[in-house]
């Protein structure tokens, strides 16, 4: 018994660190997106996100579908980095919904010399061929 007690004992920190390192990685893909959008890089931005038809990103006008009409939205909304202005993320919550696919809510505000905006938003980020993707983006 008491065996199996210092097994147990002895795994525990090995199963939270292997739970944190999801996390680490999704909280490093928002770093990304995050340096990218403020130095105006839309295309690094969109490397964050799941370059698929499936993609769906839902916003005030409603959803759009694919990576690519995603990325078009994205330079029509943001033509350029005054319109783009300086992002920042505050992550709010972070669950898992299976050992590769991740629920995030948080705010984030942009903050720029035409006006701030800000917001909230929600993301599945599941994990596709080793690399953390988003796959669904709800922002509003």
């Amino acid at each position: 018994m008491r065996l199996l007690l210092f097994l147990i004992l002895l795994a525990a920190p090995f199963t939270a660190i292997r739970a944190q390192q999801p996390q680490s990685a999704i909280k490093a893909l928002l770093a990304k997106q995050t340096a990218s959008w403020n130095q105006g890089n839309l295309d690094a931005f969109m490397t964050t996100y799941w370059q698929s038809d499936s993609l769906i990103f839902i916003g005030r006008k409603g959803p759009t579908y694919g990576w690519q009409a995603t990325l078009d939205n994205y330079r029509k909304s943001y033509p350029d980095t005054t319109a783009m202005g300086k992002l920042a993320f505050n992550i709010l919550e972070m669950k898992p919904l299976a050992s590769d696919v991740y629920f995030v809510v948080g705010k984030w505000h942009l903050q720029r010399t035409v006006g701030d905006l800000q917001g909230h938003f929600s993301l599945i980020i599941k994990r596709i061929k080793g690399s953390w993707k988003i796959i669904a983006d709800h922002s509003s």
